[in-house]
């Protein structure tokens, strides 16, 4: 580290100044008071030309932590949000178990009410001061981040920026917290400028043990029916084609539950979907790679003479409470870095006549399920209401190869026709709401050239803030495609209660509590009065049609809402 004298600046423009030498482009920000000296700088910035990040403003917290996890989906780069102290921080909470779960690098950044009551720039000036302070701020968010702090008088910034980033960035990745007092960020830093590390952020992740991998190599070469189970595997650089690579050459099958990120082409032969319960009595080994729920123990566990193997940065998921998933072996390290150890290993253990074996094997299951498949679309193609595997089929038919679907309660992943790395995202195992639509926004924000359709329950869209969300979209020019999957009903929570109680008074009631979501909103118009366009859709011959108009719609520049009257589908 070296260091050069500097003029006195402000706490807040040394702030920016080390998120953009930190590389991040954009802060998504909710403001209040304690901005003061951050709007301060970024006016100053305008007639200096000074770089500093592109603040988006989003007139809700959840929203804005949505569309910087959809931003970092798809970039993989660090993302900072910016809220209004307490209040703000609460707002964003349930996008931040979002974040966490899915491992997100978020910089989550509040200011703190003035903790002086005078004498100081930016002492207490309203009456909130003293209602939003809290003794411990970062006790609030304390579960879900790896790190928080507080930015003292005195300190240099760009250390504690630095810091955060490193902690973030580090595997297994995830938020950090950081609070900025408002008399902190309005004083002067006039010490010496510290250079930033001249090194990428984070630590260098071990990789995973080798004689480990050999005993997997091993075991694979032993079993007949070996079965890959991953959620989000193909997150990481160069994965899916890796993982495409090595289910080909040795016909290993994979199945995706929960599938949070695409892993393998939905058309590849190896792939058999994201329900891994129809196999576990068939897998006489099961590879769990990224995946913290490989199977629901009440629905099925592995056959007792399978193996399992777990691999992945925290193979045991340390940071959930309870997990007892069965593993006969748990390596730690990058699945992704696995892949190609393994497909080395493997050469030299599994034989032609065994994956030629296999092959018919994973054919014939293939034929079955495309079978099922086209007899379930055609029984369902014109049911009114709409059919959610009508919907996913007329998505199919309307977007290019190329377009990035993020898909919350919307639609079956398995009925969508999906082949290239970075062309789908869920919500994480948190299920925080509202991901959907904010994160949408985030992904057209870093790929603008790209289609994007969210695809959300309607549920999911209320959750999603669906006015705070419309404005952003019309006011940062983004034009996304927003389907609305509405059957006027909070499914997941009759589904749930159903299964809990499966012969009780509910499977008689012509109404369940707590489920309807009736009268239902007009998204289409809310989208309309928000400055985009917005239709509505009964009629499924109509449904091709529109997505194909909706989506040029947006070619040119307008977000659109498609708002489908739908009935409840099998498992949705």
């Amino acid at each position: 580290m070296t260091s050069e004298a500097s003029e006195p600046v402000l706490v807040a423009e040394a702030l920016l100044d080390s998120l953009v030498r930190c590389g991040v482009e954009v802060v998504f920000a909710n403001a209040g008071t304690d901005f003061a000296s951050i709007i301060e700088v970024l006016v100053k910035a305008r007639s200096t030309g000074q770089r500093v990040p592109r603040f988006l403003t989003v007139p809700h917290e959840n929203v804005a932590v949505a569309m910087a996890h959809g931003f970092h989906r798809v970039t993989d780069a660090p993302v900072a949000a910016m809220v209004h102290v307490t209040v703000g921080t609460a707002n964003a909470s349930c996008a931040l178990m979002n974040a966490s779960r899915d491992g997100v690098p978020l910089l989550l950044m509040a200011g703190r009410s003035p903790i002086s009551e005078r004498g100081q720039v930016g002492s207490r000036t309203a009456p909130i001061h003293w209602g939003q302070e809290s003794f411990d701020p970062g006790g609030a968010v304390r579960e879900y981040v790896k790190w928080d702090y507080e930015l003292r008088a005195g300190q240099p910034v760009a250390t504690v920026v630095e810091r955060a980033l490193d902690i973030a960035l580090s595997e297994p990745r995830g938020p950090v917290y950081l609070t900025l007092p408002r008399e902190v960020l309005a004083s002067s830093q006039s010490e010496q400028a510290v250079e930033m590390a001249r090194r990428p952020l984070g630590a260098v992740p071990a990789p995973p043990s080798v004689e480990a991998l050999d005993e997997v190599a091993e075991l694979v070469g032993r079993s007949t029916r070996p079965l890959l189970v991953t959620s989000q595997l193909g997150r990481a650089e160069g994965a899916f084609d890796a993982l495409t690579s090595l289910a080909e050459r040795f016909a290993i099958p994979v199945v995706q539950p929960g599938c949070r990120a695409l892993s393998l082409s939905s058309r590849h032969p190896m792939n058999l979907g994201h329900d891994v319960a129809p196999y576990l009595d068939w897998a006489d080994l099961m590879l769990v790679m990224d995946c913290e729920v490989p199977w629901i123990p009440v629905r099925g566990e592995p056959a007792p003479g399978c193996r399992v193997v777990q691999i992945g940065t925290d193979p045991l998921f340390a940071r959930y409470p309870i997990r007892t998933h069965r593993s006969d072996l748990a390596i730690a390290g990058r699945a992704a870095d696995a892949l190609p150890l393994l497909a080395e290993m493997l050469d030299r253990r599994v034989t032609p006549e065994g994956r030629e074996a296999r092959r018919q094997t994973i054919a014939a299951l293939q034929e079955e399920r495309a079978t099922r498949r086209a007899t379930q679309l055609e029984a369902v193609r014109t049911r009114v209401p709409v059919h959610p595997l009508w919907l996913a089929a007329c998505v199919n038919a309307a977007k290019p190869e190329d377009a990035i679907v993020v898909n919350e309660l919307g639609v079956p992943v398995d009925a969508l026709e999906l082949t290239q790395p970075e062309s789908y995202l869920s919500i994480s195992t948190a299920g925080g709401l509202g991901f959907g639509l904010g994160a949408a926004l985030g992904v057209k924000l870093a790929r603008p050239e790209r289609d994007v359709i969210a695809i959300t329950g309607d549920g999911s869209q209320i959750f999603g803030n669906p006015v705070a969300a419309y404005f952003v979209a019309n006011a940062e020019h983004l034009a996304p495609l927003v389907i609305v999957n509405n059957n006027a009903r909070w499914n997941a929570v009759r589904t749930s209660a159903l299964k809990v109680h499966p012969d009780g008074y509910m499977r008689r009631a012509e109404s369940v509590p707590l489920v309807s979501l009736e009268p239902s909103p007009r998204f289409d118009t809310i989208m309309e009065a928000c400055g985009g366009h917005g239709e509505a859709v009964e009629d499924p011959a109509e449904l091709p049609a529109v997505l194909e108009r909706a989506l040029q719609r947006t070619r040119d520049g307008t977000p659109v809402v498609v708002n489908v009257a739908t009935g409840p589908g099998e498992g949705q």
